[in-house]
C-alpha cells in the first residue's frame, strides 16, 4: 500500500470541512484535485473513507484512519516548518514541451501547489529538442524529457501517454477503430506541431516507411487551423486531446506508439534543490 500526503491532506481537509468544494478551496486546488486524492486513497486502502451527499462525513473506516492521518499531517507540518526555510522555498524554472504544458503540468502544479506552497513554478513552453539544451545550458531549473535515452539519474517518471491521430470530425474516418500511417497519408500529413516530428519518425521508421509529409509547421495552433480546413490530417500525443477544437477528434493508431514523460534536473551540472523538491513531490 503506498499512500501519499496530498492523499492524506485531501482527506482530513474533506471531512473537516463537509465537502469537496469547500476543502478545495481551503487548500488552494482545484475540486477535481481533490476529489482524484481522495478516490486514490480509497484505492490504496480498499474502502471508502468518506460518504458522499449532500453532507461529506467519514465513514467507518475513513473514521478509523483519521486519527492516523492527522499524526501523519502534523508530524510532517513540524518537519517542514524547520526545513522549507532553507529548501522549499523561492521560484523554479520547468521546461516543458507544449501537450505537457497543457495536458500534464496542470495537475503536477496543483500538486505542488499543496506540498511546496512556497515555491513558484514558472514555465518554459519549448519543443523536445530544446529541453535537454536549456536544462543543461542553466535556462531552466529542471525539465519534462521527452523520450530520453534513459532516465536520468535522479529523475522520474511523470506520465506516459500514446501518440494518436486527428482528423476533422465529418472525415470519412473519423468513426474508425484505428488509423495505420498509410490512411493518414491519403489526406495529407501535417508533422511537427508542438515538437512532436521525433515520435513521428520513428513511427515511420517502426512501420519501414519513408517520413513523408504534406505540410511541416511548428505551433500546433497553426496545425489544427490547416486540419479544420480540410488541409491535411495529423499525428500528437493524447495529452494534446486538452487542446482540440471542437471540429477536430482523435484517433487511435495502429501500430502503437508510446512516449515517455521525465521529469529531471540536469545531469551535467548540480541540481538546484528546488528541482529535486519538485521530483521529490511527485
Amino acid at each position: 500500500m503506498t499512500v501519499s500526503l496530498p492523499q492524506l491532506r485531501a482527506f482530513v481537509a474533506t471531512v473537516d470541512a463537509g465537502s469537496f468544494t469547500t476543502a478545495a478551496v481551503a487548500l488552494g486546488v482545484g475540486q477535481s484535485a481533490v476529489s482524484h486524492a481522495v478516490a486514490g486513497l480509497e484505492r490504496e486502502v480498499g474502502g471508502h473513507v468518506v460518504r458522499r451527499g449532500s453532507a461529506t462525513v467519514a465513514t467507518p473506516l475513513g473514521e478509523r484512519l483519521l486519527a492516523h492521518a492527522r499524526s501523519v499531517l502534523a508530524s510532517v507540518d513540524a518537519l517542514e516548518a524547520v526545513v522549507r526555510p532553507a529548501t522549499a522555498r523561492g521560484t523554479v524554472r520547468l521546461a516543458a514541451v507544449p501537450t505537457v504544458c497543457q495536458g500534464l503540468l496542470p495537475r503536477l502544479r496543483e500538486l505542488w501547489s499543496v506540498t511546496l506552497p512556497d515555491v513558484d513554478v514558472q514555465v518554459y513552453e519549448g519543443d523536445d529538442d530544446e529541453m535537454p539544451e536549456w536544462l543543461e545550458a542553466g535556462t531552466v531549473d529542471a525539465a519534462v524529457l521527452v523520450d530520453p535515452v534513459a532516465v536520468p539519474d535522479g529523475g522520474v517518471v511523470v506520465a506516459r501517454d500514446e501518440m494518436a491521430a486527428v482528423v476533422r470530425r465529418d472525415h470519412p474516418l473519423a468513426g474508425a477503430e484505428a488509423l495505420t500511417l498509410d490512411d493518414l497519408h491519403d489526406d495529407g500529413l501535417v508533422a511537427g506541431g508542438g515538437g512532436c516530428e521525433h515520435q513521428i519518425q520513428r513511427m515511420h521508421e517502426i512501420a519501414g516507411q519513408p517520413f513523408r509529409y504534406a505540410h511541416r509547421v511548428r505551433e500546433m495552433s497553426t496545425m489544427f487551423g490547416m486540419i479544420e480546413r480540410g488541409e491535411g490530417v495529423s499525428i500528437v500525443p493524447t495529452l494534446g486531446r486538452v487542446m482540440l477544437p471542437a471540429g477536430l477528434v482523435m484517433l487511435p493508431v495502429a501500430p502503437r506508439y508510446e512516449r515517455t514523460l521525465v521529469l529531471s534536473g540536469p545531469s551535467s551540472r548540480p541540481w538546484h534543490p528546488l528541482a529535486r523538491a519538485l521530483v521529490d513531490a511527485v
